[in-house]
């Protein structure tokens, strides 16, 4: 999948959990990604955010430390 169309599905589950406090944005877009995506999508995503991706939203950059790597699978 292109890292554009990646990033922006990312920030509309972010934008979904907008109304929720900072860090419970970022639980809940981890948690959407850990139960629905594909390992290979949650695998491309960290490396998206670890090459400092621009146009991220803050939520999704903050759960990548809850985004299980595929090799978890």
């Amino acid at each position: 999948m292109s890292p554009e169309k990646l990033a922006r599905m990312a920030n509309q589950i972010a934008a979904a959990f907008g109304h929720r406090p900072d860090d419970e944005a970022a639980a809940a877009v981890a948690a959407h990604v850990n139960d629905f995506w594909d390992p290979r999508m949650r695998a491309e995503l960290l490396e998206l955010i670890a090459g400092g991706a621009s146009g991220l939203h803050p939520a999704v950059r903050d759960a990548a430390a809850a985004i299980r790597p595929a090799a978890a699978d």
